[in-house]
């Protein structure tokens, strides 16, 4: 019996009892009370459910199946807190009673309700467990689906394709291959579930052997190889098949034109699509998609425009096209001209918007999504989380946590591994964990989500103890668990352990070393001051070093002040990436930290000669839902004096606790006393002084900056956690910077 039940409780409350003269339910059904039982049904069917109601309340006799007809009627009308009431006051609920409000509950609410109700259940038959376990797999959940499955004391032929579909959507091929070698007794939908499960995996191979197998064939079963060679590439099968076919329907046309139009092969498309005895919406949308995937979005309009009838899909395509094509305005118009709107439709608008980094414009959609009643679907709930992660937007983040919840999806591995990026991104590691911890079903990317997001944070003790764990699952590490393992020792300074998982990864998880591996020891090595081993780690590699390699080599040399190692790996990075404004930089802050201004000067002059520009510094915070953005001596924000009044006390109780300003960092030969003023005044200084001031006590304040946090802000900001008693969060280009009572958790390891 499962704890919690919101709506089943609130239900019990509310629930009346109705007045002595219609409580009774008679025992025998008279031909009124049929009659009155249809026309409710007729009613509820219609929409009309204030006739409905009118009718049930004027009946002096009633059936259990009157009270049934209002229970599904309310549910099919979506009025589940209505149908819950009810079904609390029905004298006699029967078994259709409860599956009635079940299915409704299944597909309306949380499955907390659903599983409690289901426990309550007296006598509970086939349709019963169907339910559940059809409820489970729709959401992600196939092994509380095999859960209930399995509990099922009679199971009939819904049961076992139900069990045998939610297998296959999920990708879970073996399992569905090992439910189906149990029993003989399948029929053609079954075959080709399964056979559609082959396909969707590319596994042709599998899927011909059932296909000549199978007993009996029907024109679905032709269409599903037909396509399924087609989305493959193998068109010569496709066709040689399609011309064989004895049963050919408007699908297996249209998988023929979507093959050749996967496989750039317009004209044959175009060919057949001519040739077509009749169309319908799908037909053009494919040959609409055929031009969209080509990016010829003037012959798609041209004939979106030929359709005689257009459904969502077709808006659809040409959505997703322009979108695709970075056409926004485009897509916009697209999506505010649709005549009518799915979940499909608002997905791709977020999309668009998301990828195309317009955040403000991706998080209105979504709040003009729910003004509009549109069911958010699990794409729509991952990519706005996506968009929350990007920006750093942690209150917005946590309310979709909770309208997730509410959704009833629970944290499946598909969005739920969109809420761990989510809360990782934003500094969040406790309810990080908290949501892996809640997921009802992880995959790889759960667990190197984790992984990754702990050593970003320079937790790489907690990173390693969640990879031990992993090693004990069924899921296997795969090259990016490693990377994320790598970069845990390497930004935690676990240098040995880091040596050891690099030499065994092939030997002990199948893993071959890519550059992203290589990339991870050179700065594992580079940082511990182990400069020859890290160049000759370069040299032995089984490719070219590249900008990344070299990158790291730089950072290292910047941590031990090695000029002229600095300057090789920069030359480097100036061949393969002369663009990269931060190794211009960061090359400079080497040559100031040691004093060699000329250097610094002319590495200025080149980056003007080669057009480069400096990023501009940026940083931001999030109070009270709202981002305030800083730069550098901000003198726009309207509290400015405020911070800079703030700053400025802060820093003479900075000096007297031990702090001075790390001067060597500022990339001008000025006097001391004005390198000490343009550090003073850092963006993310700015914005940590603004958190301190607006965030209460025993919050943390969350900072994030687009560039590298300076050496300065970093020692500044452990003495600032010291002194005002607050945890402080940094974010910025490479990773995460928790500073708690004078320390941070890189241990000064960046």
């Amino acid at each position: 019996m499962l704890p919690s039940r919101p709506l089943l409780a609130a239900a019990r409350q509310k629930s009346h009892r109705l007045p002595a003269a219609v409580e009774g339910c008679s025992g025998k059904l008279d031909a009124d009370v049929i009659r009155r039982n249809k026309a409710i049904t007729a009613h509820m069917r219609a929409g009309r459910v204030g006739e409905a109601e009118h009718l049930f309340d004027a009946m002096s006799r009633r059936s259990t199946s009157t009270y049934n007809a209002m229970l599904a009627g309310y549910a099919s009308n979506g009025r589940l807190p209505v149908a819950l009431s009810l079904f609390r006051s029905i004298p006699r609920p029967d078994t259709f009673s409860y599956n009635t409000l079940l299915h409704a509950l299944a597909i309306s609410s949380s499955l907390t309700d659903a599983r409690s109700l289901f426990d309550e259940m007296p006598v509970k038959d086939s349709v019963s467990y169907n339910v559940m376990i059809s409820s489970h797999a729709n959401r992600g959940l196939v092994s509380l689906a095999r859960k209930y499955f399995d509990l099922a004391p009679d199971k009939d032929a819904v049961s076992w394709n139900g069990m045998l579909a939610a297998y296959v959507r999920n990708g879970r091929i073996q399992e569905a291959r090992e439910l189906f070698n149990s029993r003989t007794e399948w029929d053609a939908i079954s075959w080709n579930a399964l056979m559609a499960g082959y396909v969707q995996l590319g596994r042709m191979v599998e899927a011909r052997e059932l296909f000549d197998r199978m007993p009996q064939r029907d024109v679905v079963s032709w269409n599903t190889m037909v396509s399924g060679y087609a989305r493959g590439g193998y068109m010569v099968e496709a066709r040689r098949l399609f011309d064989v076919a004895p049963v050919r329907d408007v699908f297996t046309w249209t998988a023929v034109v979507s093959g050749y139009a996967q496989n750039g092969m317009l004209e044959d498309a175009r060919m057949v699509f001519d040739a077509m005895p009749e169309r319908n919406p799908v037909s053009w949308n494919a040959m609409v998609a055929a031009y969209v995937q080509r990016r010829m979005m003037e012959k798609a309009k041209e004939l979106f425009d030929m359709m005689p009838c257009r459904n969502v899909a077709s808006w659809n395509t040409m959505l997703t096209g322009y979108a695709q094509a970075g056409m926004l305005d485009e897509a916009r118009a697209v999506f505010d001209g649709m005549p009518q709107k799915d979940a499909v439709s608002w997905a791709a608008m977020l999309a668009a918007y998301s990828q195309g980094g317009l955040s403000e414009e991706t998080l209105q959609l979504f709040i003009k999504m729910g003004r509009c009643g549109e069911w958010v679907n699990r794409s729509a709930f991952a990519c706005v989380l996506s968009t929350c992660a990007d920006i750093a937007a942690l209150e917005c983040g946590m309310q979709l946590h909770g309208k997730l919840i509410k959704a009833g999806y629970g944290l499946g591995w598909f969005v739920g591994n969109a809420l761990l990026a989510m809360y990782f991104k934003c500094g969040n590691t406790e309810d990080a964990r908290n949501a892996f911890e809640e997921m009802e079903e992880r995959d790889a990317v759960s667990w190197n989500t984790v992984i990754a997001g702990y050593a970003r944070h320079g937790f790489g003790k907690d990173a390693l103890e969640v990879f031990d764990t992993m090693r004990t699952t069924s899921t296997k590490p795969d090259n990016i668990t490693l990377v994320g393992v790598l970069a845990a020792c390497s930004h935690s300074g676990l240098v040995e352990k880091g040596i050891s998982y690099f030499h065994s990864m092939h030997r002990d998880f199948g893993v071959t070393a890519k550059p992203e591996h290589y990339t991870c020891m050179i700065d594992l090595l580079g940082r511990a001051g182990r400069l020859d081993e890290a160049q000759n780690l370069m040299k032995d590699m089984p490719f070219e070093p590249d900008a990344t390699m070299w990158g790291a080599l730089l950072g290292a040399s910047r941590i031990h002040r090695n000029s002229e190692l600095g300057r090789r790996a920069a030359e480097k990075i100036f061949e393969l990436e002369p663009e990269n404004a931060g190794m211009y930089v960061l090359l400079s802050n080497i040559y100031a930290s040691s004093g060699k201004w000329r250097d610094v000067g002319e590495m200025r002059i080149m980056m003007e000669e080669r057009g480069v520009k400096k990023v501009p510094g940026f940083s931001w915070i999030e109070v009270q839902n709202k981002v305030h953005t800083f730069s550098v001596g901000d003198c726009v924000h309207p509290e400015k004096e405020k911070i800079y009044a703030f700053l400025e006390d802060l820093d003479m109780r900075m000096k007297k606790a031990g702090y001075v300003s790390a001067t060597g960092m500022v990339l001008h030969d000025v006097e001391e006393e004005e390198k000490e003023h343009m550090l003073k005044y850092h963006s993310e200084k700015l914005a940590v002084a603004y958190g301190i001031l607006n965030i209460p006590l025993g919050r943390p304040i969350r900072v994030i900056k687009n560039l590298r946090v300076c050496g300065d802000c970093h020692n500044a900001f452990k003495y600032i956690s010291a002194i005002e008693g607050r945890l402080i969060i940094l974010r910025d280009s490479n990773r995460f910077h928790h500073f708690r009572d004078g320390s941070c958790s890189c241990g000064d390891y960046w």
